[in-house]
């Protein structure tokens, strides 16, 4: 059976469209914090949005996750990885797609470079199956633009270590964390044109006003196109 062709609305030029932007960074990297600057940033130019996160933003995608993260699992690497892409199968077609055709922005904490980082270059997993995945699953849906949130590993697992009980994935190595970042690096230097870093190691403050500049160079650059 064919996989049904998914059409990435910011491709489309005969009708009003959405945005795809996406939060990744690893542990304590600060992405929750900054989703409610990208929030407010959205609010202020009344721009309609909806927040979403990976694995989850539907009923059965938050079911999955639960089975994901709950540490009482011993979770395979390719069962792993085979259930991201369940939920996000499911994500896309009952919430990401129809929310970017109505002209809804979307804005996602993790999609597909988490799966290469934790899945891929942390796990050992091959790259190439990911890409099988990811094409299968995603055709040409891709998000227009990535905030990657980028901390030393020692730094963001001590801000983790301050918050609530840690999840399966949260329980692993500094070595396991330290391959989830270089997989995160190499994939900005793969994709520059959609993936920004953001250095998250200052303050809270800091992080916001690079995360709000960065936005209003995005829309510059959407706006300039589209004139």
């Amino acid at each position: 059976m064919n996989a049904k062709k998914i059409t990435n609305p910011s491709l489309s030029s005969h009708q009003a469209r959405g945005r795809f932007i996406t939060l990744e960074g690893s542990e304590g990297a600060g992405k929750s914090t900054q989703l409610e600057a990208v929030k407010a940033w959205l609010e202020a130019h009344q721009i309609p949005h909806q927040i979403t996160r990976e694995p989850g933003g539907t009923p059965l995608s938050e079911a999955i996750r639960e089975l994901v993260l709950d540490p009482q699992y011993q979770v395979q690497a390719d069962t792993e990885l085979l259930l991201m892409f369940a939920a996000r199968a499911q994500h896309i077609h009952e919430s990401i797609m129809p929310q970017l055709q109505s002209g809804v922005w979307v804005v996602s904490d993790r999609f597909t470079d988490s799966t290469y980082a934790y899945q891929g270059m942390a796990r050992g997993f091959d790259l190439e199956r990911i890409e099988y995945l990811e094409q299968w699953v995603q055709q040409d849906l891709q998000p227009d633009l990535t905030l990657l949130y980028d901390v030393p590993v020692n730094i963001g697992l001590k801000r983790a270590s301050m918050r609530s009980a840690s999840d399966r994935i949260e329980q692993e190595s500094k070595a396991f964390f330290d391959r989830v970042r270089q997989g995160y690096l190499m994939r900005a230097k793969q994709h520059p044109d959609r993936v920004r870093i953001i250095d998250a190691s200052p303050s809270v403050e800091l992080v916001t006003e690079q995360t709000t500049h960065t936005l209003d160079q995005y829309l510059g650059s959407i706006q300039h196109v589209e004139r």
